[in-house]
């Protein structure tokens, strides 16, 4: 058990985060609460960005309102509306903790450019883990040395725990519907000792009777699903604002490259989708591949979609990089299935993975996390996916 003491608890106003924050009060720890104000599509676009504090992050008491959540209208859908401040504030009043919001809206344009920049590239990205790793684990740590916090805490369904052989590891969370461990893969591994998983250990249903049983005005709270800074999930409506002209109408090919339609824009898509895309020729369709260069998306049968191995950049390894082939299970999407494969590194921080038997829709761009039973062992961005006939996606 790690030794009690200060911890900064990432407070997003939902039921996971604040049971985790009363969870640790009640195991002794000196709880911190933060907010972290990422700001809105309107807030990004316009520039509304106040200037950072002293120690690089503005971080200022709950009871200093921030005269700019007067000016910001926010769809709550996702998770760092003003709604979500304000429900944060109300279970740091209702657990008697200070609370603190940190103003990440710059920072935070960082993950809206990468989004917008991986959609253009024709890569399907993932920001949520950007976010954990740039800002929730990233940013917030300096936060937390700055108040002297020895701990990090969240509301995610993970766990660490010692590992055979000492040391901490990451495990996936007790409640497989929930388990968020896929989005930490990226966590630096000399940050684990810090880190507090307080709800890993706990199913959906606890943690909402956990809540329920302690008052917290959350505890019905319906979760977040959609992207915070896309609440209407009109992703290529926010490219088109960040990035005007970058959408344009290009040809859809068959698997021969011979021209069969047209689309309104590459965005549009994403691998294996079979909805929408506006060619009808008697049998089902599926994005198999796109080329942001000549602005074309390639359909096919579903077969076409499957893959038997990938490559990935920006390896992060939980445990010693195997340079050798080693057994693992792999998950390519944050709620797909992990799936039998076998995983090798390289001293450039590449990692191949191939899978056992291919697998369908695996898009560049996305994360792929490899498990030994429920610990994480690393993971990395897809470059490159290899068909199961050989053929190279990037």
């Amino acid at each position: 058990m790690k030794e009690r003491g200060k911890v900064l608890v990432a407070m997003s106003g939902g039921v996971d985060s604040s049971v985790a924050a009363a969870l640790l009060m009640q195991q002794g720890y000196d709880v911190v609460g933060c907010f972290m104000r990422l700001g809105s599509p309107g807030e990004y676009l316009e520039g509304l960005i106040p200037d950072d504090g002293p120690c690089g992050v503005s971080c200022t008491p709950a009871v200093e309102r921030d005269r700019a959540d007067d000016r910001l209208t926010l769809l709550h859908r996702g998770c760092c509306s003003l709604e979500d401040a304000t429900d944060a504030r109300a279970v740091a009043g209702r657990l008697g903790i200070p609370f603190y919001v940190c103003n990440f809206k710059r920072d935070f344009g960082r993950v809206v450019d990468y989004f917008v920049r991986e959609y253009n590239d024709g890569r399907t990205p993932n920001p949520c883990i950007r976010c954990n790793d740039w800002l929730k684990f990233g940013r917030l740590f300096e936060y937390a040395d700055s108040i002297g916090a020895a701990f990090i805490a969240s509301g995610h369904y993970a766990r660490v725990m010692t590992a055979e052989g000492g040391g901490p590891a990451l495990f996936r969370g007790v409640d497989p519907g929930k388990d968020q461990s896929y989005v930490l893969f990226g966590l630096a591994r000399e940050r684990l000792r810090r880190l507090l998983l307080p709800i890993g250990s706990f199913a959906k249903p606890d943690v909402r009777a956990m809540a329920r049983a302690l008052g917290l005005p959350v505890s019905d709270k319906p979760d977040s699903q959609e992207i915070c800074f896309v609440p209407d999930d009109d992703y290529a409506g926010l490219i088109d604002r960040v990035r005007p002209g970058a959408i344009r109408a290009g040809e859809i090919l068959d698997l021969d490259g011979a021209p069969i339609g047209t689309h309104a824009g590459h965005q549009h898509f994403t691998i294996g989708q079979r909805r929408r895309i506006g060619v009808a020729l008697g049998h089902p369709l599926f994005v198999v591949a796109r080329d942001p260069v000549a602005n074309t998306v390639t359909v096919g049968p579903r077969e076409a979609t499957r893959a038997g191995a990938v490559t990935a950049g920006e390896a992060n390894w939980l445990v010693p990089a195997p340079p050798s082939w080693r057994r693992c299970t792999a998950q390519y999407r944050a709620h797909g299935s992990e799936v039998p494969a076998r995983v090798r590194a390289d001293a450039e921080g590449v990692m191949e993975v191939a899978f056992d038997e291919p697998v369908e829709a695996v898009a560049p761009g996305q994360a792929i996390v490899c498990y030994e039973g429920d610990r994480v062992l690393g993971g990395g961005w897809i470059r490159e996916v290899r068909s199961a006939t050989g053929a190279v996606r990037t």
